[in-house]
């Protein structure tokens, strides 16, 4: 048996190097940069709202490759009012998208659920067309072709300049970060699937969750901190008026 895992290696290391070439040609068209995950654990609650470090984050990200947009994706854990409210950070305008997986009565998802329960059969299928519903600024969509375009003359009134830049953002409520793939992480799987197949999927997949760790500034300061940031934010002691003094110091951040 010891020509098993070199053999799986070649075949991964095929899949990678095939994904790439794929990828290098279909994006060059594509209106869409897929980055991948923003954050591992949130800081504050709430964790993304105008001049918040993740925020001004996402909004580097976009400017950095000249562009005045990003789509930052979601579990959705509302859809009344203005949920996933579409927001100016300075210049760039983030977008928000959230989803609800019918598959749980669109009841409030997390990234433990998914990967238990759904990871596997979505990875080598893609998501149902009828399974999800999605929520920006107060609107509700029953298929993701809607909800982009929604979004797509949202940043064409905003003047929208170079790609819309994509994150999900990432963030785990319980359990090791590095290993729950974090908040929205189905949607951006499905996105990428939608707008460029199956191998671009798993390709913006993989570099996506590797993205954070060597492009946030402040990934050593969750992954150190995360299972105290986790029991904040569980017991309400990230809320904006109790959140710890570190945090303040991160509001501070100019990038």
């Amino acid at each position: 048996m010891k020509w098993k895992w070199p053999v799986i290696a070649i075949f991964l290391a095929l899949i990678i190097v095939s994904s790439y070439i794929y990828v290098s040609s279909a994006a060059s068209d594509d209106e869409y940069e897929f980055l991948g995950r923003l954050s591992f654990v949130k800081i504050s609650n709430p964790d993304i709202y105008e001049g918040s470090p993740h925020s001004r984050l996402a909004a580097e990200y976009a400017k950095e490759r000249g562009s005045n947009t990003v789509l930052l994706l979601h579990f959705a854990g509302h859809t009344g009012g203005q949920s996933y409210p579409n927001y100016l950070e300075g210049d760039v305008l983030v977008l928000e998208l959230g989803f609800q997986d019918g598959a749980t009565d669109y009841k409030l998802n997390n990234s433990m659920d998914w990967l238990v329960n759904s990871a596997f059969t979505m990875v080598l299928f893609g998501v149902p067309d009828d399974r999800f519903r999605y929520v920006s600024n107060g609107h509700v969509f029953y298929n993701l072709t809607d909800a982009l375009d929604y979004l797509d003359k949202v940043a064409a009134q905003h003047g929208q300049e170079g790609k819309i830049v994509v994150v999900y953002h990432g963030t785990a409520r319980g359990g090791n970060p590095n290993i729950m793939l974090g908040d929205g992480v189905p949607l951006y799987y499905q996105m990428a699937w939608l707008k460029h197949g199956r191998l671009a999927a798993y390709y913006y997949l993989l570099f996506g969750m590797l993205f954070p760790y060597y492009n946030s500034p402040y990934a050593s300061y969750e992954l150190f901190n995360a299972e105290q940031l986790q029991e904040l934010y569980n017991d309400n002691g990230l809320n904006l008026k109790t959140a710890p003094y570190s945090y303040y110091e991160l509001r501070n951040y100019n990038g």
